[in-house]
C-alpha cells in the first residue's frame, strides 16, 4: 500500500506500506532484506562449522588422551573471537543488484541447505584433519623436544 496517497483499508490489509509512495522503495527493500537473509545463512555456516571442529577435536583428545586438548576458557575463547568477527565481516557486507536476479526462497525453504551442510561438514572434516594432525605430531613436526 502507499503511505501518502493509500487509503487506509489498503494500509491496514497489506503486509507493505511504502512509506514515500515511490517504488524504488521496494527494490532497495528486497535488495537489503535478500542481503541481510544471505548474510545470517553465511554467518550460521561459519559458526556451525567452527562449532564442530572444536568439538570434535575436544571430544576425539578427550576420548583418546583422557584429557581434552583445549581447556574450557580456551573454547569460550574461540566462540567469543569467532563470533564478534564474524559477526562484524558477514553483517556489514553490502547488498548488491545480483541479489536481484536471483528467484527468491520460499517460506518453507530450510535455512541451512543440504549445500551448506555439505560445505559445513567438508570444511569441518578438513580442520579436524589438519588440527589431530598437530595435536598428535605437532611436537614432532616442529621438533619442541617433547615426546
Amino acid at each position: 500500500a502507499m503511505g501518502l496517497s493509500g487509503t487506509e483499508v489498503a494500509k491496514e490489509a497489506s503486509d507493505i506500506i511504502i512509506l514515500d509512495d515511490n517504488f524504488s522503495s521496494i527494490v532497495k527493500s528486497v535488495m537489503w532484506g535478500r542481503s541481510v537473509y544471505d548474510n545470517i545463512r553465511k554467518f550460521l555456516q561459519f559458526q556451525l562449522t567452527v562449532n564442530v571442529v572444536a568439538l570434535s577435536v575436544a571430544f576425539i583428545g578427550a576420548v583418546s588422551e583422557e584429557q581434552s586438548p583445549l581447556t574450557a576458557v580456551q573454547l569460550l575463547w574461540v566462540n567469543l573471537i569467532m563470533d564478534t568477527f564474524a559477526a562484524l565481516a558477514l553483517g556489514t557486507e553490502p547488498p548488491t543488484l545480483d541479489l536481484l536476479n536471483r528467484k527468491p526462497y520460499g517460506r518453507r525453504d530450510r535455512l541451512i541447505s543440504n549445500r551448506m551442510w555439505r560445505n559445513i561438514f567438508g570444511q569441518a572434516g578438513y580442520h579436524i584433519l589438519i588440527l589431530l594432525l598437530l595435536v598428535y605430531l605437532g611436537n614432532s613436526i616442529f621438533d619442541t623436544g617433547k615426546v
